[in-house]
This record gives C-alpha cells, sequence and structure tokens, in this order.
C-alpha cells in the first residue's frame, strides 16, 4: 500500500543589518496555518484567490498554532522584493520570499512574522515566532523565506 502525505515545510532566515553595517542573523522553522494549506489548495485549482506579496512583522510571542488568520500585533508590512521556486532537495520543490524592511518601517522589539497576499488584511499563509529582534529606526531588516513541499 502507497501512503502519500504532502507536506509543506517552512525555514526562515531573519538578517537585521543596523547602521554600522554590522549583522546579526536568525533561522527559525514557521507554521504554514489552516488558512494557508485552503490557501494552497484553492491555487492549485486556479481560484481567484490572490498571489502571496507582502510579508508582515510584529510583536506578539505568542505561538504560532494552525488556527492563526494573522499577526498578534503587527508592526509593519511590506511587499515581497521577489517570489523564486529554488531546488531545495528535488528539482523546484521550494518557493523562496524575499521581504526587506529598511529603516523607519516596523521599528519595535519584533518576535513575530507572516506571509500574506494583500497589502492590508488578506490570507495568512504562514507564521513563525521567534527570539526577539530589536529593530531600531536606522535597521534594516530582511527576511528569506523559503517554503518547501515534501
Amino acid at each position: 500500500m502507497l501512503i502519500d502525505k504532502l507536506k509543506v515545510k517552512g525555514t526562515v532566515l531573519l538578517t537585521l543589518t543596523d547602521k554600522f553595517g554590522n549583522v546579526k542573523h536568525k533561522n527559525e522553522c514557521n507554521l504554514v496555518v489552516n488558512t494557508g494549506l485552503a490557501y494552497i489548495a484553492s491555487r492549485m485549482v486556479g481560484t481567484a484567490e490572490n498571489v502571496i506579496s507582502h510579508m508582515a512583522v510584529g510583536t506578539d510571542n505568542t505561538a504560532a498554532t494552525g488556527t492563526d488568520t494573522a499577526l498578534g500585533a503587527e508592526s509593519g508590512r511590506v511587499a515581497l522584493d521577489s517570489t523564486t521556486i529554488v531546488t531545495t532537495t528535488v528539482t523546484n520543490d521550494s518557493v523562496q520570499y524575499v521581504a526587506t524592511f529598511p529603516p523607519g518601517t516596523a521599528t519595535a522589539a519584533l518576535v513575530e512574522a507572516a506571509l500574506l497576499n494583500a497589502g492590508t488584511s488578506g490570507t495568512l499563509l504562514s507564521r513563525v515566532v521567534f527570539g526577539t529582534i530589536n529593530k531600531g529606526a536606522s535597521d534594516t531588516l530582511s527576511i528569506t523565506w523559503t517554503l518547501q513541499v515534501q
């Protein structure tokens, strides 16, 4: 008997660069939430659901759960810099999203991030909670988020 269990695994690389060029990195694993799983299924049949276009960060460190539909306390949202099909294990098995939060955007003690399909509200695909990143007014935060279909 064949048993095929499709999974979506996410990894998030957060890179904070201060005004002096000092760099700090964090690697985290994310949770694809229930609305995200439904979103993926809807895109497979070509429904009118918008593509993933934005990343948001926030200040609520409540653990990510499957029932999340938004960040707990959003501090800032930006349009994605790029979306690319990449290879993690098998050719073209992953999507990589990159976003940059420039100086003056999302200045806070950040502990959560999300992928969404709109500039406001929208469908939450994935959420991650991480150790505090103190983003100052002069700092730049770059996030590279990879979702691998396994």
